[in-house]
């Protein structure tokens, strides 16, 4: 039997910060040179809103959001240990996220994810999201970074 644990944490955990290595060496191989254009949304200093996933007492997922207006998160960071994929780990974290999102007082979820990343975008679908514009309508202060890429895929979703 796999025990499975669910940890609400922040983004200093060192689990979290190994499982963002991964995740990070991983969208380098996948997406080359188009990776640097990310790079510099997909920081997450000191966020206090972070969902690890631990298998037999080893993290093997997370995802984190944060706030992104009044009534708004961004979900970022999700990522699955490739050879924990296809066991339904990722919709525990989405469902955390989502949920702790949801207590603290916001009614929407934005997300972004990469046109080559099927998987993700049929998890997120399947979720209820719907894909939008790359931000621009929710632009607020700095946060309209995906306006223009065409390999982004931006989603939202009423929580």
């Amino acid at each position: 039997m796999i025990d499975i644990l669910i940890k609400r944490t922040d983004s200093n955990d060192p689990d979290f910060r190994l499982l963002v290595s991964h995740l990070d060496h991983e969208l380098w191989n996948e997406l080359k040179e188009d990776q640097s254009t990310y790079d510099q949304y997909n920081q997450v200093p000191d966020l206090p809103t972070v969902v690890l996933i631990f298998s037999d007492r080893k993290p093997v997922a997370s995802g984190c959001f944060k706030k992104y207006s009044i009534d708004t998160v961004e979900i970022k960071r999700m990522f699955v240990e490739k050879e924990c994929r296809g066991r339904g780990i990722s919709k525990l974290v989405l469902g955390e996220l989502e949920a702790w999102a949801r207590e603290s007082g916001f009614q929407f979820a934005i997300l972004e994810t990469s046109i080559h990343f099927k998987a993700a975008r049929r998890l997120y679908t399947n979720a209820g999201y719907s894909i939008t514009d790359n931000y621009d309508q929710y632009v607020t202060d700095n946060y309209d970074q995906y306006v223009g890429l065409e390999e982004s895929v931006c989603m939202r979703k009423k929580l």
